[in-house]
């Protein structure tokens, strides 16, 4: 199976690099990346062809799978470049910057029916599948309610302009907050048993204006999705002597119980209407990439599917534009 990288502004590059020192049945063959600062940043290290552009590459090559980590208003002509030459597309989050963008990779995936997968790695993290656990065994109830934490440090001196430009960035909406969604929209679909429709709205601000005038650096998203609720919030505001790049935390309130999931420091608490606080047991973490490559091989779909990939980005899309409407709720 012949892998490329579309793009490379984000060490995830390391998402198809794993995967292919790690097995035998793929083969790294070419990458592409306009920028050469990128270049040298993130593709020195390794022995193939590079191109300046995804088109350029495609030309040259047959690709089974294209890795999507580029500049991010660049990542969905990338994507439509890779379905239409017959690859499937693992990508870095955000997928895209607008939602016109959003519907040609809808269109371009419906005419190649070749899989779109964001690496939603929070799924896959070992709280989060022990989380999963607890609501599918029903130790939690009927989900009522979710909320979510995800600061981040900015580390301003070693973004690139780009990342702090909206027009290549696209918004903090539609970029930080999507693990989140796409989290809440799985537990709620398994618990429902259908992909729920719902609402987003957000607000966005920049109380470090004087630091980066045109980049918001902190959003808040009401959603709602079938009967569950969820408040998410996000920020570029965490403190840079913090021991952790994040401390990401969720909480699940069902109507048996409440879990509490603490990423940063790899911890699920529960606590029930019958049994006190306790630790759940985790299991073993496993590479981002690994769900699917475990799945194409095994002639499958991947478990974070091209719908979910492409709800999840419809509403981080939609969010960015409620906020931009004074919070004007979204339907999806």
């Amino acid at each position: 199976m012949k892998v490329a990288i579309l793009g490379a502004a984000h060490q995830h590059v390391d998402y198809a690099l794993a995967e292919v020192a790690q097995r035998d049945e793929l083969e790294l063959v070419a990458a592409s990346e306009p920028d050469p600062q990128l270049r040298e940043r993130f593709l020195s290290g390794i022995s193939v062809p590079l191109y300046d552009s995804p088109q350029r590459l495609l030309e040259a090559h047959d690709v089974d799978v294209a890795l999507i980590a580029g500049i991010y208003s660049q990542r969905a002509e990338a994507t439509v470049a890779a379905l239409r030459a017959s690859a499937h597309v693992l990508a870095d989050k955000p997928l895209c910057t607008s939602l016109p963008q959003l519907e040609a990779i809808r269109e371009a995936a419906a005419e190649s029916d070749r899989h779109v997968s964001i690496v939603f790695e929070k799924r896959f993290y070992p709280a989060t599948l022990a989380l999963r656990r607890l609501v599918a065994d029903g130790t939690l109830g009927t989900i009522a309610m979710i909320a979510s934490t995800g600061p981040h440090m900015l580390n301003q001196s070693t973004r690139p302009a780009w990342f702090l430009d909206p027009a290549t960035y696209g918004g903090i909406a539609g970029d930080l907050p999507i693990h989140d969604i796409d989290l809440m929209l799985d537990l709620v679909a398994e618990q429902q048993g259908a992909t729920p429709e719902g609402t987003v709205s957000a607000h966005v601000g920049n109380v470090r204006a004087k630091d980066h005038p045109g980049f918001d650096d902190h959003v808040a998203l009401l959603l709602r999705a079938g009967d569950v609720l969820a408040t998410i919030e996000a920020n570029w505001l965490g403190p840079e002597a913090a021991a952790v790049h994040g401390h990401y935390r969720m909480r699940v309130t069902g109507s048996r119980g409440t879990a509490e999931v603490d990423w940063a420091y790899h911890r699920l608490t529960v606590t029930t209407h019958d049994r006190e606080i306790w630790d759940e047991p985790l299991g073993s973490p496993q590479r981002s990439a690994q769900y699917f490559f475990d799945a194409l091989l095994a002639d499958r779909e991947p478990k974070i599917t091209t719908a979910a990939s492409l709800l999840a980005t419809e509403v981080a899309l939609k969010a960015q534009r409620s906020s931009g409407l004074r919070g004007a709720p979204q339907p999806f």
